[in-house]
């Protein structure tokens, strides 16, 4: 029963997303709710100026009405909705700024919400599951940390989670693409691990939402995620993560986001330590694209290693659990 609820989770918000998403684009059109492009940025994206933005508020919401009307608000699907929705309107908020000032909000307020969001999260999650250890990969036993130790752990981890998916929104379809694939391997992680369907099924209608996004969104896009997406569904992704118990797992699964946030570390690092630079331009996509990659290309093989990670993680995980 529950592979069934899950397919059609799947379709439903898939199609909500295609019927919803001519005529959001046609409002955001109309309000002038179209990217700027900052003046760094490759030659490339400065044809894309204008393109409205702002789209992931559409899967937000399609994700939370159908979660709601399916009522799967249980104790595994609450934290994740409210991640989703609580950083969803940050990132809507910075989308709207943006298009009004071509800067968008300051980031020490980002980040002052984003992590009360990730310390309610933590909090919430240690208190409801008594968590206190974190699963380390391939190990029989957890290691003990304690309960305020979890909490800040997984309150960083929503954090960099969030902010990562948000670097990677930098080409048409890339971190849609590669949020798929991470979402399949928690799905399936969340059917084995919990009792509950619950948070498999919200993560198909997450999938199904993305897929829904990527049909306006691949190259030329129609429309652009925006941190109203991408900041809410890597939060999403670090609390979904977390209640399954296979924090650690996300290293790998989500392999490209971590990849994409530590070309940015280790750029900004270099260049204040010894003055240079390790890649032509962060986050790591840009350095393909100066390269001489093409945007298509660079997308499509990032989407390759985010699934073979998917299948890598997955992969571990049921050897963790076959060895417990």
């Amino acid at each position: 029963m529950s592979l069934m609820q899950i397919v059609i989770a799947v379709v439903l918000a898939f199609t909500g997303m295609v019927l919803l998403a001519p005529i959001y684009i046609g409002l955001l059109q109309r309000l002038g709710f179209g990217k700027q492009i900052r003046s760094e940025m490759p030659e490339a994206h400065f044809g894309k100026a204008g393109t409205p933005t702002m789209g992931g508020m559409l899967v937000v919401s399609v994700v939370l009405f159908l979660a709601m009307a399916l009522r799967l608000e249980d104790v595994h699907t609450l934290t994740p909705m409210l991640a989703l929705m609580g950083v969803g309107v940050l990132g809507a908020i910075d989308d709207f700024v943006n298009v009004r000032s071509g800067i968008g909000m300051r980031g020490r307020w980002k980040l002052v919400w984003q992590t009360v969001v990730a310390l309610l999260a933590g909090w919430y999650i240690q208190r409801h599951f008594a968590i206190n250890a974190v699963n380390v990969p391939l190990l029989e036993d957890p290691i003990v940390i304690g309960a305020i130790p979890f909490i800040l752990f997984v309150a960083f981890v929503i954090v960099g989670t969030s902010n990562a998916v948000n670097l990677t929104d930098g080409l048409d379809g890339l971190a849609g693409g590669v949020l798929i694939f991470s979402f399949v391997a928690y799905l399936l992680v969340a059917l084995v691990a919990l009792p509950s369907p619950n948070l498999a099924i919200f993560c198909a209608l997450v999938i199904g939402a993305l897929m829904g996004f990527l049909w306006f969104n691949v190259h030329p896009a129609q429309i652009i995620m925006g941190d109203s997406g991408a900041l809410a569904l890597g939060a999403t992704l670090a609390v979904v993560a977390t209640i399954t118990q296979q924090l650690l797992l996300l290293a790998i699964i989500g392999v490209v986001f971590f990849a994409v946030i530590m070309s940015v570390v280790i750029q900004v690092v270099s260049y204040r330590t010894r003055g240079r630079r390790v890649f032509r331009m962060t986050p790591l996509h840009h350095h393909f694209e100066l390269v001489g990659w093409a945007e298509e290309k660079i997308t499509i093989r990032f989407w390759i290693v985010a699934a073979l990670a998917a299948l890598l993680g997955f992969s571990i995980f049921l050897l963790s659990q076959n060895g417990a």
